[in-house]
Order: structure tokens, then C-alpha cells, then sequence
């Protein structure tokens, strides 16, 4: 087993004493991740097989979808979330081993439009504009929870108008389930404008949609936490997972993704952790 990418000391992973007989000879982990993390985790997660020969079985989805799959039974080593709220519900649940929890990447929303901007969306103002097709996703989704505030920060402005708000909302066509529908939406010109991540806009999709920047005064920082399952069957396997995406070799995947990852001085450790307390929280855990 590798152990190349050393865990950071504000979140190292305290794994059970009985983890040893556990975690003998794993073929895979499983990794319930955001869906806005397709592209980062899957080359990360392709590096992990290369080097450990150990299969990591994704799942891609709504965060908010992810947590209920896991409330609900679904088995999961590693969950890397959109938001905190979702973490946080976990946390509460006694499903997570809180010690592991990290901010490993923060990201932006933008609006984004399909490449021949049919609406000739140019700025926020647009938005409200009768006729607008917008696309976001539900409130419970975090690029949803997210779009939501920056409307509402946009419709506490009076430079905007009083109205705004409302107008805004009454253009909204569609509220999807993961940001990946939102942008496929307006990528194939089923929407005018859609609110996006700033790291959805990727090389692939740059000849199908433009992105308009969001100032960041009305922008929200998503962070992105990442812990470890108190029922994992494999700790060691799934830190050094979690190393890796915290890695610099991890980091400069994320960025080029359009990430803006977290980066925590490394700390050596053997075997990946040490046995302790799983459930007591480290210093810099989130929230």
C-alpha cells in the first residue's frame, strides 16, 4: 500500500484499532462525490488505481442526493460534498468520522449562456428581462442553495430595482437535480442563461457555452468538504484516496479543473493513521 501523500495534520483520519483485519487486501472503495467533481475526481481517482492497484467506485450526484443515499443504508468510504450543510447533516447522524472531515477546494458561481446567446444575456440585469429562460438547480442542491443567495443579495440591491428578485424567479423554466443538468440544459439551448459553477465551464463544453462572471460582491464561495465513513470498511485505503486529492499532484488536478484547492501543510504519518478516538473532532475539522 502507498503512502505517498501524507495526510495534513488538521485533518488527520484516526482510524479504529480493528481497521488492520478490515482492510485486508481491498479490490475497491467507494467514493460518493458531488457531481461537479466528475472531471477532477475521475482522473484523480485513475492515478489512485495506477499507484495502489485498488478500484475506485464512484458515485456522481446531487450532494444533497448523496447524503440521503447514505441515511438511507447506501455504503460509501469517502463522501465529498458541495457544500457544508450536507456534511454537516451527516455529522449529526453519527455517520461520518468527523476527525477526517476537510475543506479540500472552494469554487465560484457564474452564469453561464449557450454559445450563440440567443437571449444576448450580457450581464445580471438580463435575468430580469420578460421572457428569460433560466435554468438552477433545486434549493436543496448546493449550486441551487447558492443561486438562491446571490439573487437574494441582487434583489436587496436598489440599483437593481425592487422588483428584481421576482422577476428573476419568474423566469425560471427548470430546477434540476445536479449542476451536470443545469449546464447540459444550456449547453443545448433549452435555456437561455443557467447558474453554474465557475469550474463547470470546461475545455469540453467551451464551444457550447460562454460564461458570464458573477462580481464578488453578489458571489458565494462554495467549499467543498471531504470525510471518511464511519463505516468504511477500508480507513487506511480511503485516507490515502483522500491524501491524494489533497496532494500536490491532487491540487494542481482540482485547479485545472477550475478549483481553487485548499492546501494544508503535509504531516508524515505510518500506515496512513494512528488508532484513536474515530469520532472525537481534530483541530480544523469543519463546522
Amino acid at each position: 500500500m502507498i503512502n505517498k501523500y501524507a495526510l495534513p495534520a488538521a485533518v488527520a483520519v484516526l482510524i479504529l484499532t480493528c481497521s488492520a483485519a478490515l482492510s485486508s487486501d481491498p479490490k475497491e472503495i467507494t467514493v460518493f462525490t458531488a457531481a461537479s467533481l466528475t472531471g477532477a475526481f475521475n482522473e484523480i481517482g485513475g492515478i489512485y488505481e495506477n499507484e495502489t492497484g485498488i478500484h475506485v467506485t464512484f458515485n456522481f450526484d446531487g450532494s444533497q442526493a448523496l447524503r440521503t443515499q447514505i441515511e438511507n443504508g447506501a455504503y460509501a468510504d469517502v463522501f465529498a460534498s458541495a457544500n457544508k450543510k450536507q456534511m454537516n447533516a451527516l455529522k449529526s447522524g453519527g455517520l461520518m468520522n468527523n476527525s477526517s472531515i476537510a475543506i479540500f477546494a472552494k469554487n465560484k458561481i457564474s452564469l453561464i449562456v449557450p454559445k450563440d446567446n440567443p437571449a444576448k444575456i450580457s450581464n445580471l440585469s438580463d435575468l430580469a428581462k420578460p421572457g428569460t429562460k433560466i435554468v438552477m438547480g433545486t434549493k436543496d442542491v448546493p449550486v441551487g442553495d447558492y443561486a438562491l443567495q446571490i439573487i437574494d443579495k441582487l434583489g436587496n440591491d436598489s440599483s437593481y430595482g425592487k422588483d428584481y428578485k421576482e422577476k428573476v424567479l419568474s423566469n425560471v423554466i427548470s430546477q434540476e437535480t445536479t449542476v451536470n443538468y443545469v449546464v447540459t440544459k444550456v449547453a443545448l439551448g433549452e435555456a437561455d442563461v443557467g447558474f453554474a459553477y465557475v469550474s463547470d465551464v470546461t475545455e469540453d463544453l467551451a464551444s457550447k457555452v460562454d460564461k458570464i462572471d458573477i462580481p464578488d460582491e453578489y458571489n458565494i464561495i462554495a467549499e467543498y468538504p471531504m470525510g471518511m465513513l464511519l463505516e468504511s470498511k477500508y480507513p487506511t485505503e480511503s485516507m490515502d484516496f483522500m491524501n491524494l486529492v489533497m496532494s500536490e499532484e491532487g491540487s494542481a488536478i482540482l485547479e485545472k479543473y477550475g478549483f481553487s484547492p485548499v492546501k494544508s501543510k503535509p504531516e508524515p504519518t505510518a500506515n496512513g493513521a494512528t488508532a484513536a478516538n474515530a469520532t472525537a473532532p481534530a483541530a480544523g475539522a469543519t463546522a
